[in-house]
């Protein structure tokens, strides 16, 4: 099936991790922006993950009710008709929600998946994202465990952050400060509190100085090393083999990485990779580039009547479409799933 069965996504997954390289997980807030994702990966000749934030989704809601319920689940069964298209087998996933939004979004959203299992389908989505970065480490863990089992139960993994990402995204922000760097105990009273998979598989968003947002290479001072640090720490706590790997690490607020950075991501575990900003630009890129060059025809200018075929938005939204896929066409390039396809 093109939008991945659990089965699936957990083969994706375990194929990233064993083969060294990553998915991208790109941002929609619309059917266009989806499409240009679905292209790129098609292009690209590799699976993907799609998601949808809480402020995605309460656009997708529309501005008349803003319900992010409503936006998320519109979408995915969007999704699950035309990605029929592409010959490639794509996650749906909900990025960044926070314990005030939980209750709005991603527990209404288990709680349809739920039904759906119940029904003997497959979930409507295939992971979602708990953020609890902004709370102790103790009621996160706790939430966290209450999440986890709920996800087991309905067939869906679930993504948990336990320390800051820096910066800023739909309204959850944190300081750039040597906070940003989980410890080893961190990862130890994660794996305590979560399990190493008996308990429903998950996979962690740790922080080694990332940071949302727009930043030149050089600007964020990362640490990819660290994973490694905690890849072993906890493989010596639970008597793992020697350079086994217990954790499937997500790659937050990767915009201005080095490619060697995205190396050593990759080579501890790093199996999802969020891209959002670097993929609005080069979709919103094109269609300024449009504008720009058809400014006469765009505006109805001194009274004139101006052009229909370039204001259209259909002329301009296949440029938006092919800037944005080619974009991730790059971030699959770089995270070495290029030719990865399982079809």
């Amino acid at each position: 099936m093109p939008i991945a069965t659990p089965e699936v996504y957990a083969e994706m997954l375990d194929r990233a991790k064993a083969g060294k390289f990553a998915y991208p997980a790109i941002n929609v807030t619309s059917t266009q922006t989806l499409h240009a994702a679905l292209r790129g990966f098609a292009e690209a000749e590799s699976d993907g993950i799609v998601q949808i934030s809480t402020g995605g989704a309460e656009f997708l809601g529309g501005q008349y009710s803003k319900d992010m319920v409503t936006g998320a689940v519109a979408l995915a069964e969007f999704a699950h008709i035309v990605a029929a298209k592409y010959g490639i087998s794509v996650a749906l996933h909900t990025d960044h929600c926070p314990k005030d939004k939980l209750d709005g979004y991603v527990r209404p959203l288990l709680d349809i998946s739920a039904e759906r299992v119940a029904k003997g389908q497959n979930p409507l989505f295939q992971s979602h994202m708990w953020d609890g970065s902004a709370e102790t480490l103790a009621d996160n863990l706790a939430i966290g465990q209450e999440l986890l089992a709920k996800a087991a139960a309905a067939k869906i993994i679930l993504e948990v952050e336990i320390t800051p990402t820096g910066g800023e995204e739909d309204g959850v922000t944190h300081e750039i400060n040597d906070e940003l760097y989980t410890t080893v105990d961190d990862a130890l009273r994660t794996a305590e509190a979560l399990g190493l998979g008996e308990k429903g598989r998950y996979l962690l968003a740790a922080s080694f100085g990332n940071v949302h947002g727009v930043y030149k290479p050089g600007n964020v001072v990362l640490r990819p090393e660290l994973l490694k640090d905690l890849q072993e720490g906890v493989a010596a706590k639970y008597g793992k083999a020697a350079g086994s790997q217990p954790f499937d690490f997500v790659f937050h607020g990767g915009s201005g990485s080095t490619e060697q950075e995205i190396v050593t991501a990759l080579e501890n575990g790093v199996v999802k990779m969020n891209l959002d900003t670097d993929t609005q630009y080069a979709f919103t890129r094109p269609i300024v580039d449009h504008v720009f060059r058809n400014y006469d025809g765009v505006l109805k200018v001194d009274g004139e009547v101006g052009n229909k075929k370039v204001y259209d938005p259909r002329s301009w939204g296949k440029s938006a479409e092919a800037g944005m896929a080619k974009r991730v066409t790059e971030a699959c390039a770089n995270l070495r799933s290029t030719g990865t396809r399982l079809k």
